[in-house]
């Protein structure tokens, strides 16, 4: 326990706040806060925060920043911010009665949800529309209404759940008091819940120059060899879904980094990515490259739901100081930095499987880790960077290393 206590947070007021965030909380898990500087984002200087355990995705991120900042860097669009509710319900009756009356059930739903989209409605945001969805061919008497909200700057959960329950008390309600609906039994609500798949809450990503700018790869690869195997890597996620599985986790090393150091909730943005993935019938590679007229062109097509008030934004003393760092961005904007990230780890890892191989950067950054866990004393540590700086790195090795270096003292 008293390992578990060296954890707790100095400050009596913080360690409350972080124990409310769950239950039956015994410490606070650190993990690592880091920086990925240099990126250039639509003309503007980003350092972007990223919380991960894995030190090669901020260096690979960090070395994708670096590599585009005289290429112009980064450009982002912010395609759509439509994120998505569902009341599912049984009713048995006439079905095309029930669509016929369907507009007037929608304005009543409205009307009655006012009092909770009120300060949302303010901020120029709320209910944007909703639609009756038959379900009656998979499930009889099971229907759906799908509505859509503007959430602003905030991620906006608590709020489509809040308005989504009231839906349902209105449409329980009407179905109670109208003289059309009277005769023709009670509607059951089985569920109001928000989706996690926002396929219409998009931000585009992309880095473009032209290929004799992208320079030159290890062992003497020209810029044309690498836009072609870079672009035939693209292609072999896009079209294998076992590639893509790995492919898009490396995009979400990138995202969830930045997503966790901002307060967001990495889960539901990875659900929704993957379902996104295989939005067309196929599980596919979340971004895209094409090698047209000299010109290089990586991009990536993203649905992030995100928020920058509300929720551990505000609370989480480090999600605040990592929204700071990004100079306080608005939900779009910062939609835009966390994609950029995504896309930065895809380039990185992408150039060095068609270049030098994964493993070669990816255990250089791992030999601090093998040599913490072999307890390396300092001196041992700066000598086995000193000779693996030219060989492969493994544990095995590693260990055998510092095996010699010992029984040669």
């Amino acid at each position: 326990m008293s390992e578990l206590m060296s954890y707790w947070h100095s400050n009596e007021e913080q360690q409350k706040i972080l124990d409310n965030f769950s239950e039956n909380t015994l410490s606070n898990f650190p993990m690592p806060f880091g920086v990925a500087p240099n990126f250039i984002i639509n003309d503007q200087t980003y350092c972007i925060p990223m919380v991960i355990e894995e030190s090669s995705v901020v260096a690979a991120a960090s070395s994708a920043a670096k590599f585009w900042m005289d290429k112009g860097g980064f450009k982002t669009t912010v395609l759509s911010t439509k994120k998505l509710g569902q009341v599912h319900f049984l009713w048995e009756g006439d079905g095309e009665k029930l669509r016929y009356h369907f507009p007037e059930i929608k304005k009543r739903l409205i009307e009655e949800c006012f009092p909770i989209t009120n300060s949302m409605v303010k901020r120029g945001g709320g209910i944007m529309d909703m639609e009756l969805i038959s379900l009656t061919d998979k499930e009889p008497g099971l229907y759906q209404i799908l509505a859509s909200f503007e959430t602003c700057d905030s991620m906006g959960a608590n709020f489509i759940n809040t308005c989504l329950e009231q839906f349902s008390k209105s449409l329980t309600s009407f179905f109670k008091t109208s003289s059309v609906f009277k005769s023709d039994g009670k509607v059951e609500i089985i569920m109001s819940i928000l989706s996690n798949y926002t396929p219409e809450c998009i931000v585009r990503a992309e880095v473009e120059c032209a290929v004799k700018e992208l320079g030159k790869f290890p062992n003497g690869m020209t810029a044309e060899a690498f836009a072609r195997r870079f672009q035939k890597a693209i292609r072999i996620a896009e079209i294998d879904p076992y590639r893509a599985a790995t492919h898009n986790k490396g995009i979400y090393n990138g995202i969830d980094a930045v997503v966790i150091a901002t307060g967001n909730d990495f889960r539901a943005i990875e659900a929704c990515g993957h379902a996104y993935a295989a939005r067309d019938g196929q599980y596919a590679s979340l971004s895209h490259c094409t090698v047209e007229d000299g010109v290089f062109r990586f991009w990536m097509d993203l649905p992030l739901a995100v928020g920058t008030v509300g929720g551990l934004t505000a609370l989480h003393p480090i999600a605040r100081r990592s929204l700071e760092l990004l100079e306080n961005p608005d939900a779009k904007s910062l939609m835009c930095i966390i994609a950029v990230a995504g896309l930065a780890q895809n380039f990185s890892a992408i150039r060095s499987l068609v270049t030098t191989g994964i493993q070669q950067g990816h255990m250089r950054m791992h030999l601090q880790n093998i040599l913490n866990q072999l307890k390396a004393t300092q001196e041992e540590e700066l000598s086995a960077i000193e000779h693996f700086a030219h060989e492969i790195v493994s544990f095995t090795a590693v260990r055998e290393y510092l095996e010699n270096l010992r029984l040669a003292r």
